[in-house]
């Protein structure tokens, strides 16, 4: 190992970094750009409306309104919900799990689902919280592998539906084909007209690139005949303020009639002062479109200083996925050793999404996947995080 290398990571240490990377969340410049609606003066009436009492349990019609523009669904199909996609999703799941028809999912034996891998560990949190077995299928540059999903469906019972993000896929940046997605509604449906399309469109306006053109995924549901199958959520955690955003699924009235027992038990009244807010702030989708240019223009040299810094590397080190949009980066070691390098990042002060994060169970088969969340910290911040990433990946590279 060359001497230079191990002189330049002890120099890194002696600095006292302290430097996260482990999430990927906007910085204080994003968060800014959506201040006003901190100032709003919101009237206590939208409509006949009460927005300071109970009531409108799907939320405020303007609201819904803005999610369906959002969503490309029917108004009638969407509910508007608190910050998070996550939320109405974990809720989706807590209602088959309960209430499916014909057969709760807590009452079968050993219920499963696909999930395409690299993924979000909080969908793989969520689903290992009720016990359903998480089966993995490979990513690929269209989608979801469908020869392995096939495969997958064909040697497993009671697999209940799949997870993904099909724009800008978390972690590794992914942008569904049309072709793909209704290769999954074929591939499902064939296995079950009971099987569940949950897509989370977390980073749906969220490209810093050009990027992919898709067909919007309700409308690909419905040329396919799986709209009683499909559910789409997205939010403005990354739009707006994750403290205090907005979150739309999109769902047939056979789902919708699920969620609506789950969130009459927990969620008596949505926040509809916050939904007015924003209702105020975008009055449709140009605006949002708009307002997504100013954070793109935030996040765009964050990932390309990234960019430069990974291409410094020998290609025998690994490789990285180069996304046009969404919060993350994907690392790809040729040698069994994204623990190693981890440790060594956490070693110089630089701390990242633990090994084995993007799998469920927090396995990583392979010991090979990193995923690097650029956007939270400052340019010079990110810098010298990548200088401590790509010495860390030339150690590790070399001690295997």
């Amino acid at each position: 190992m060359s001497e230079s290398i191990l002189t330049h990571f002890e120099e890194i240490k002696s600095r006292g970094l302290s430097i996260d990377i482990t999430r990927g969340k906007p910085d204080a410049l994003q968060l800014d750009l959506a201040n006003d609606l901190l100032k709003m003066d919101i009237e206590p009436f939208d409509g006949d409306v009460d927005l300071r009492n109970y009531g409108e349990p799907f939320g405020i019609s303007d609201a819904r309104k803005l999610g369906s523009e959002v969503l490309n669904a029917p108004q009638e199909n969407i509910i508007t919900g608190e910050q998070s996609s996550l939320l109405l999703s974990y809720q989706m799941i807590l209602a088959k799990y309960l209430f499916a028809n014909p057969i709760p999912w807590k009452d079968l034996d050993s219920p499963k689902f696909i999930c395409p891998v690299p993924g979000f560990d909080r969908h793989f949190r969520m689903l290992e919280d009720f016990g359903i077995e998480m089966i993995t299928v490979p990513l690929i540059e269209e989608g979801v592998d469908i020869h392995e999903l096939k495969e997958v469906l064909n040697s497993n019972t009671n697999v209940m539906g799949i997870i993904s993000v099909p724009r800008h896929s978390n972690p590794s940046g992914e942008v569904y084909s049309d072709q793909n997605i209704k290769d999954i509604f074929y591939t499902g449906k064939a296995y079950s007209d009971d099987f569940l399309f949950l897509f989370d469109h977390a980073y749906l306006v969220h490209d810093f690139l050009p990027t992919r053109e898709q067909t919007p995924t309700w409308k690909l549901a419905e040329d396919s005949k799986t709209l009683n199958q499909t559910v789409v959520v997205t939010s403005f955690s990354k739009v707006t303020f994750g403290g205090g955003g907005l979150s739309f699924m999109a769902a047939s009235d056979v789902n919708l009639n699920l969620i609506k027992r789950i969130r009459g038990s927990m969620v008596i009244c949505p926040d509809k002062v916050n939904q007015k807010r924003h209702t105020m702030f975008f009055s449709g989708l140009e605006d949002i479109k708009n307002h997504m240019t100013k954070h793109a223009d935030l996040i765009r040299p964050k990932f390309e200083i990234t960019y430069r810094a990974l291409r410094k590397l020998d290609k025998d080190c690994g490789s990285f996925s180069e996304p046009t949009g969404g919060y993350f980066i994907t690392f790809i070691s040729k040698k069994p050793i994204a623990s190693r390098i981890i440790e060594l990042c956490k070693e110089a002060g630089v701390l990242l999404t633990a090994a084995g994060a993007t799998f469920p169970y927090g396995k990583d088969p392979k010991n090979n996947t990193i995923r690097i969340a650029p956007t939270f910290v400052d340019e010079k911040e990110l810098e010298v995080a990548m200088d401590v990433f790509i010495t860390a990946v030339q150690i590790a590279h070399k001690e295997a």
